[in-house]
């Protein structure tokens, strides 16, 4: 068992993991200093991309945002999303988990789905490719962004996903938008840590995608905190540069090279 995936697996029950998601080294070496885990997600098609869905995020570009992401990240688990139709099958999923791995260096990957992905979890962590596993809104494959868990029939179904993930090696799995009481039973009822977003505190852990957090996206999510206007910010420095350049108060001497 690799030392930090253990380090994440003792934190159960005992104190909060915290995780967000990181595209580059300059923010990832920020985010080191605080997170247990680092995400590289398939949500940078949208943040980044401005892509329509994560659908289109391709393999390659996961993989080169992932070196950047390295280069940033010295102390915490990193964890890299498996985009769309990437691991269909478990002979794709074992190729292309294997080639991640080997060019990014990263600690492990991401998948997304419940019973019908078993057979692939087992692969890859047959192979000691360590697992994190994804239930509830499922970004790659649903049509309707609606919290999961307001019918017993689904909660029943997320539930046994879950078991059934665990059961198969996952080290954790993330709940994404699931219903208050049913994120605290599947956090009590699995031995192996939970980390949400937009699934309460019932979860072992939190995730946030950090252009949301810092303000840099327009996201309405109602799970989405920001917690500064770093927008603002930049938009301030922009107008002092701009004004200080027209008034020929920049580059001074300090900034200039002579012979």
């Amino acid at each position: 068992m690799n030392k930090k995936i253990q380090k994440i697996l003792d934190k159960k029950s005992k104190t909060k993991i915290i995780c967000l998601t990181a595209y580059s080294k300059n923010i990832a070496s920020i985010l080191d200093k605080h997170c247990d885990l680092v995400l590289v997600g398939d949500s940078l098609g949208s943040v980044l991309y401005n892509y329509k869905s994560t659908k289109e995020v391709t393999l390659e570009t996961m993989i080169n945002h992932s070196k950047s992401v390295r280069l940033g990240v010295k102390r915490s688990i990193m964890v890299v999303d498996m985009p769309y139709n990437t691991y269909r099958n478990p002979r794709e999923a074992l190729r292309n988990a294997k080639l991640v791995l080997k060019e990014t260096k990263c600690d492990g990957v991401k998948l997304e789905g419940g019973k019908k992905i078993i057979p692939i979890v087992k692969i890859l962590v047959k192979n000691k490719i360590p697992v994190m596993g994804h239930v509830g809104i499922l970004p790659q494959t649903d049509k309707k962004f609606t919290f999961k868990g307001k019918k017993e029939k689904e909660s029943e179904r997320i539930l046994n996903d879950t078991k059934l993930l665990e059961k198969a090696g996952a080290f954790s799995i993330v709940l994404e938008c699931v219903e208050v009481n049913l994120s605290k039973k599947v956090t009590n009822q699995i031995k192996i840590p939970t980390i949400g977003i937009g699934s309460s505190a019932n979860c072992d852990g939190q995730v946030l995608v950090i252009d949301d957090l810092i303000g840099l996206s327009k996201s309405k999510f109602k799970f989405v905190k920001k917690y500064v206007d770093i927008s603002k910010i930049i938009d301030d420095a922009v107008k002092k540069y701009k004004s200080e350049v027209l008034k020929k108060l920049f580059p001074k001497a300090k900034h200039s090279f002579k012979s």
